[in-house]
C-alpha cells in the first residue's frame, strides 16, 4: 500500500510549514500582523502535524520524507528589501499548497479505506490549511502593489 509514502510526504509538509512559518514571523518582526499571523498559522500546522502522526504509525512501512529540503530551497537566499517580503509569503504559499494537496489525496485514501478517523483528521487539518492559503494570498495581494511599483 503506498499510502503510507503520502502520508509520511503530509507529515514531512506539515513539519516544513510550521518552521516556515517561524522563520518568516521572524524574519518580518517589524510587519505586525506577519509576525503575528504566522506564529498562530504555525501553531496551526504544529497541530496538523501532531494529528497526522497516530497515522503515520497506523500505516507505516519504509517511507521517504520527501520533499526533504523544500522549505531550504524556497527560502535559499538571503532577500532584503520590500521584495523580501512578498517573496517569503510567495514561498509560504507554495507549501502550502503542497499541504493541501496532500491532504486531498490522504481524503481520497480514507474514503476508499473507510477510516473515520483519517477522514476526520482531513476534515479539520485542510479546513485550517485551506485558510493558511488564503490568509497569504490576501496578503500578497495587499503587499504587491507597493512592492512591486515603489521602489
Amino acid at each position: 500500500m503506498n499510502l503510507a509514502h503520502y502520508i509520511g510526504l503530509l507529515e514531512n509538509s506539515e513539519k516544513q510549514l510550521t518552521e516556515a512559518f517561524e522563520y518568516v514571523a521572524n524574519k518580518h518582526k517589524d510587519e505586525v500582523d506577519i509576525e503575528q499571523v504566522c506564529l498562530k498559522l504555525s501553531a496551526w500546522s504544529r497541530e496538523h502535524h501532531g494529528r497526522i502522526m497516530p497515522f503515520v504509525e497506523k500505516y507505516s512501512e519504509d517511507h521517504e520524507s520527501e520533499p526533504a529540503s523544500l522549505k531550504r530551497d524556497l527560502f535559499t537566499k538571503k532577500r532584503r528589501g520590500s521584495l523580501a517580503l512578498l517573496r517569503d509569503l510567495h514561498d509560504l504559499w507554495l507549501l502550502t499548497q503542497e499541504a493541501q494537496l496532500c491532504w486531498i489525496v490522504i481524503r481520497q485514501a480514507a474514503l476508499g479505506l473507510r477510516d473515520e478517523d483519517l477522514k476526520s483528521c482531513y476534515q479539520f487539518c485542510n479546513t485550517r490549511t485551506k485558510r493558511q492559503a488564503e490568509w497569504l494570498l490576501g496578503r500578497i495581494k495587499q503587499a504587491a502593489p507597493q512592492t512591486l511599483l515603489v521602489a
